[in-house]
């Protein structure tokens, strides 16, 4: 098994950023032909999925998730906390923290249009984000 502990910087709520060219630099320096490689993003705030990563469906997906857990409403971890941030948590808890891929060949089996992202969804305006990639 080999880990990379990677760093993102994110610019705020509904960020997404694409981490597939660090997902495969750490699949191809582990040596590891055959297996799986697994994406996890510390912290309960933010998400990890894989997208076609172009601007249209990257707008749905934001749309998506604010009507799953819109900004307009009461959220008791807000009321607890006062951070403003329920419903980072909910959007970030519906979607996951990891994402797990075969490697077939040396390499992720992504389709053709397929990028592992990290979804920024906390409404503090930039944060950095810790991410292990694992390939086992």
């Amino acid at each position: 098994m080999n880990h990379t502990t990677i760093q993102i910087e994110t610019r705020g709520e509904g960020d997404i950023v694409d981490i597939t060219p660090q997902v495969k630099a750490a699949v191809s320096e582990s040596g590891i032909k055959e297996g799986m490689v697994n994406v996890f993003v510390n912290g309960s705030t933010a998400a990890v999925t894989t997208i076609e990563y172009e601007p249209g469906v990257l707008s749905d997906l934001r749309r998506a998730l604010s009507v799953l857990a819109p900004d307009n409403i009461t959220y008791a971890h807000d009321s607890r906390w006062g951070d403003g941030n329920g419903r980072s948590h909910v959007k970030a808890s519906l979607v996951g923290p990891s994402l797990s891929v075969p490697v077939t060949g040396g390499r992720p089996a992504l389709g053709t249009w397929q990028q592992v992202v990290v979804l920024e969804l906390d409404v503090r305006s930039t944060r950095t984000r810790s991410l292990i990639i694992s390939v086992f």
